[in-house]
């Protein structure tokens, strides 16, 4: 009896899940993201945390402001993407990221300029996901292991690499349609 009523309280749960197909399979290619990942476990942890402490932090610093932030850190060091209304809010915010704890490194790249059109930042997001399919369909880089992120047609590239793969993946970035410069933030490891 306890396990008909068992299987059915179970029934029940799942029937409740149906929802949640993205989340399990969300949470289960985060896990896969992990596993391949040249950082360990603790850092890839710490960079979701510097993600998350960064932006809430200059989402409240700026609440007023006409500003556009995208934060992305890579083994402890910070990309800062996006736009800010003079060269005072651009300093103010590499300051708000560099204060949050466990950060090595920020490269601002922030400019100072009026927010992109909807227009602009699809196309920037069509270059990543080309850029990205590249690295992956090409065995000279681990596509897996390097982050892409573009604005206004630049693209940056951060990673634990060696620098044949560091090369081989910005020569890819390089001649994909629409980019205009490629960045290279990698950190070697030969």
């Amino acid at each position: 009896m306890k396990k008909v009523i068992y299987l059915a309280l179970l029934g029940v749960a799942f029937s409740q899940l149906h929802g949640c197909a993205a989340v399990v399979v969300g949470g289960a290619a985060v896990g896969a993201s992990m596993a391949t990942d040249r950082r360990g476990v603790g850092v890839y942890v710490v960079d979701q945390e510097i993600e998350s402490r960064a932006s809430y932090n200059l989402t409240e610093a700026f609440k007023d402001k006409p500003v556009r932030f995208d934060i992305t850190s890579f083994n402890r060091q910070v990309l800062i993407l996006g736009q800010v209304a003079d060269e005072e809010g651009r300093a103010r915010a590499a300051e708000i990221v560099k204060a949050v704890p466990e950060v090595r490194n920020v490269f601002n790249e922030l400019t100072v300029s009026g927010l992109p059109s909807l227009t602009s930042i699809t196309n920037d997001g069509t270059i990543s996901s080309t850029v990205k399919t590249r690295l992956w369909g090409d065995d000279r880089t681990p596509g897996t292991k390097i982050k892409v992120k573009t604005e206004g047609g630049i693209v940056y590239l951060m990673g634990l690499v060696t620098k044949a793969e560091a090369d081989a993946a910005a020569e890819l970035a390089s001649t994909t349609k629409g980019v205009i410069k490629v960045v290279k933030l990698f950190e070697y490891i030969d």
